[in-house]
């Protein structure tokens, strides 16, 4: 548990195994450097940013977190306030106190070098927020079934909020959860439900400011962004290519908002091949195995 912004966040760290490289980046010289090093040493790190409600950081776990690590980069992934093992207070979840902790936990890690942020669905919302307000600190952006903090997109999260606070306190809600997504969904539905009734998420978090269309556009640094062809997150795609002309735009058929945990091994190649094309990172290989 680290102490940041006023409450307890609970954190898990990974580091490369033994055995494994530094993730390297070679410099206009062609040597290779540690990749996006500064001065000071401090390496690139790679921070995984869960989904609002049902999620929490446990859904990085057999997804991205193992295999960013095992090619050299750092990895930081955290629970969200209000979510998993991290503080819940009853209030203080504007996009602003989120992108806050982020900050804060930042420097509380003493997280120096590059920054590369991958977020699910509001996980991603996070990430845009926090290069807004700091833009130099952001090597790059991965946002899957997501989208910068646009009008359009918090007015999703906003219905979605309010869709679950209606339907989890009904009789027979559970049994339902229950049915359709087995009896493992029903301990994310209760604790999706006291997060919704024991805290103002639901009135905050669509009531939040927005960083102007000039502070998102500024955002020049690589940026991917992965949607289900089935999820109807897939319909901001053009503003999201609007503000980021530089973004790669990825669309998998069939898929639906759960693409990160139904598709883990395309997401894993899709982030890491990124990682090297766009964001320039020699990812290194894990030793084989004796």
């Amino acid at each position: 548990m680290v102490r940041a912004n006023g409450i307890s966040v609970h954190v898990q760290r990974l580091d490369p195994p033994p055995g494994v490289d530094a993730a390297t980046v070679a410099d206009p010289d062609g040597v290779d450097t540690a990749a996006g090093a500064t001065p000071d040493g401090g390496a690139p790190t790679v921070v995984l940013i869960h989904g609002v409600a049902s999620d929490s950081l446990a859904s990085w776990y057999f997804t991205l977190a193992e295999p960013l690590s095992r090619v050299g980069l750092r990895v930081v992934m955290y629970d969200l306030r209000g979510h998993g093992r991290t503080d819940r207070p009853g209030s203080g979840y504007a996009l602003d106190d989120f992108v806050d902790d982020l900050t804060a936990l930042l420097t509380e890690l003493d997280v120096t070098g590059p920054l590369y942020l991958v977020g699910n669905s509001f996980g991603g919302t996070v990430a845009f927020g926090y290069a807004a307000r700091h833009p130099g600190r952001v090597a790059g952006i991965t946002a899957l079934e997501s989208a910068p903090p646009i009008p359009a997109w918090m007015t999703r999260v906003a219905r979605r909020l309010g869709r679950a606070a209606g339907f989890l306190p009904r009789a027979g809600a559970l049994a339902e959860i229950a049915a359709r997504h087995g009896e493992g969904a029903i301990r994310r539905a209760r604790d999706t439900g006291d997060l919704l009734s024991s805290t103002t998420v639901a009135r905050e978090l669509p009531a939040s400011r927005l960083p102007t269309t000039e502070e998102l556009a500024a955002i020049t640094v690589p940026v991917l962004c992965v949607y289900g062809g089935r999820s109807a997150v897939v319909e901001l795609v053009p503003a999201v290519r609007e503000l980021f002309p530089q973004a790669r735009t990825v669309v998998l058929p069939d898929q639906k908002h759960s693409v990160l945990i139904d598709q883990p091994d395309v997401i894993r190649q899709l982030v890491l091949t990124w990682l090297g094309a766009d964001c320039g990172l020699r990812l290194a290989h894990p030793a084989p195995t004796p």
